[in-house]
């Protein structure tokens, strides 16, 4: 987007110099006719409307070079560089020494066409202009040619045009303060240019100022409310700062100012921000036609396979991509964490180390490290590296703005549980609402743990009641009896223990079973623990068959009988 705005404005100055439209003051009354001219075509941006008008007379005058200039410019305006490119070569097949500026024009063609190295080639068979500097420029960005771009970096001069230029070379490689000075700067200068807002709009966009963003846009859309690129702008803004449904009214907006159906399939940046906008929906048929077309399509599909529990789609995407934004870094990282909780010990250290390496470039950045995101990133480093103290300094630091957020509920519950700070673990547990986060078997362990350790044994026993029999279950009930024994939740673990030794006959149960027991025996004696649980532990007991157990219920019973607790 940054790039269209200097290198459209190139191509209005040369048409512009060109063939003079008609003045509709000089003309008669004659001339008044129900038809509409070239001039209020432009006028109103109609170039539907100017294309029809120009393609007619083009039908009477094949080799009016005025009229095919026209036309050129029309296509290229009207987003169809491919017509515009066709139209210009036509002007250099014209005449036998055509205008050489063209061969410069087709360059910005092909420019758009996403063909680069094509229009450097091209670019240079022009003339040595200030446009010819534009177009190389830019075509050096997309090549990633470094030493190109600060060549003709400096050949730039203070022209409105290639101020423009250098604004949205800074808008691509994501010095989005640099370009928002230039256009600032611009803006104060030329106060008439009202595009210069829409530019200005987009940079605090990127810098997540969205409510200052819709602000400057207003100024814009006062005067051209139905701009495609305003309109979707404000859309963006609206997505962030509320919802999706927002976001959504806004486009719609647009879709009845068309007046066609076809509005919305029509447009792919549009197309592609519906998805977004709608949670994802239709992101198989609608992203990977538009990967690399607009650069957030990529990303997207990859959130999209990410959040479907595909990480290795998402990371076929993004397996060879060299991150240069901080979205990049973050989505290439979040895929290989998520690979690397699944993959055999040795492919999970890659995968995990190169996570750790994505988070902590992010989080360090002098740009991101101060923000919302760029502490998340540093927990999410120390988390891999399992320093939880150094994970809760940056959480802590932005818990006020995200309690109610599941994900980093999800975090801030296991970082604290796991740095012993059970209540407030539990706490932000408990918080979460999201059905599939408290499916996982994760947050059940975690969440059994925080409640025996915080004298909540009983919870934790229901949370194994209610899970169905498989390996998982098997796990929490270890998980229940060994936590259990340890603060001396010793009923409890005789009951987890129980139950594991009849799953697995394995002498360690045994002995786990025996003394937590024995421990809940001396606590019913000290008083601790209610005398009927005494019967239930002896049950418990006799289901082992064990020399041992004899011995322990014979001084059991004698107890019960000398202290009057009745037994089934």
């Amino acid at each position: 987007r940054g790039s269209a705005a200097g290198m459209m404005m190139n191509h209005r100055s040369r048409a512009a110099a060109g063939p003079r439209v008609p003045d509709k003051s000089k003309e008669g009354s004659e001339s008044k006719s129900k038809t509409p001219d070239l001039a209020e075509f432009l006028e109103k941006r109609d170039w539907s409307g100017a294309i029809t008008l120009l393609e007619y007379k083009r039908q009477g005058s094949s080799h009016d070079a005025s009229n095919l200039e026209w036309l050129a410019y029309c296509y290229f305006h009207a987003g169809d560089p491919g017509k515009a490119l066709e139209t210009y070569r036509d002007l250099l097949r014209l005449e036998s020494d055509p205008d050489p500026t063209c061969h410069t024009l087709c360059a910005a063609c092909l420019f758009y066409l996403g063909r680069y190295q094509e229009a450097e080639e091209e670019a240079l068979r022009g003339p040595n202009t200030k446009l010819q500097t534009r177009v190389l420029f830019h075509c050096a960005h997309k090549l990633g040619d470094e030493n190109k771009l600060m060549t003709y970096h400096q050949q730039l001069s203070d022209s409105i045009e290639d101020q423009l230029s250098l604004a949205s070379i800074h808008y691509l490689r994501n010095h989005y303060q640099e370009a928002t000075d230039i256009y600032k700067r611009l803006l104060l200068e030329n106060r008439d240019n009202l595009a210069l807002n829409v530019y200005v709009a987009l940079c605090y966009n990127k810098l997540d100022y969205y409510d200052v963003s819709l602000e400057i846009l207003g100024a814009y859309m006062q005067r051209y409310p139905d701009s495609a690129l305003a309109v979707n702008l404000k859309a963006c803004n609206q997505f962030k700062l509320f919802n999706g449904k927002a976001a959504e009214a806004e486009l719609r907006k647009l879709h009845k100012n068309a007046g066609s159906s076809d509005a919305f399939a029509d447009n792919d940046l549009i197309r592609h921000n519906l998805v977004v906008f709608r949670g994802g929906q239709n992101a198989l048929q609608v992203l990977p036609p538009l990967v690399g077309v607009p650069p957030e399509a990529r990303l997207n599909l990859v959130v999209h396979h990410l959040r479907d529990g595909e990480p290795l789609e998402a990371l076929k995407l993004v397996k060879d991509l060299e991150p240069t934004t901080s979205q990049e870094y973050v989505l290439k990282g979040v895929t290989h964490a998520t690979i690397g909780q699944y993959m055999d010990q040795l492919d999970a250290e890659e995968h995990l180390k190169l996570a750790q390496q994505c988070f902590q470039i992010v989080g360090s950045s002098a740009s991101e490290c101060d923000t919302i995101p760029g502490r998340q990133c540093m927990a999410s480093c120390f988390y891999l590296l399992r320093q939880f103290e150094d994970v809760l300094v940056y959480l802590k630091s932005i818990a006020e703005f995200l309690k109610d957020d599941d994900n980093f509920n999800w975090n801030y519950g296991i970082a604290t549980a796991a740095s012993g700070d059970y209540k407030t673990g539990e706490e932000a547990l408990m918080s979460i609402q999201s059905e599939s986060f408290r499916l996982e078997y994760a947050f059940t362990a975690w969440l059994a743990r925080c409640h025996i350790m915080n004298g909540k044994a009983r919870l934790a026993w229901e949370l194994y009641l209610r899970m169905d029999t498989n390996d998982e279950s098997f796990a929490l009930l270890q998980l229940i009896a060994n936590d259990c024994y340890k603060v001396g939740a010793f009923v409890y673990a005789t009951m987890a223990f129980d139950v594991l030794e009849r799953l697995d006959p394995n002498p360690d149960y045994w002995e786990g079973k025996r003394g937590a027991a024995i421990g809940a025996f001396q606590m019913i004696v000290a008083g601790q623990e209610p005398k009927e649980s005494l019967g239930d532990i002896i049950n418990m007991l006799r289901n082992t068959s064990n020399p041992q157990v004899e011995y322990i219920i014979r001084t059991l019973t004698i107890w019960a009988r000398e202290n009057g607790v009745p037994l089934q």
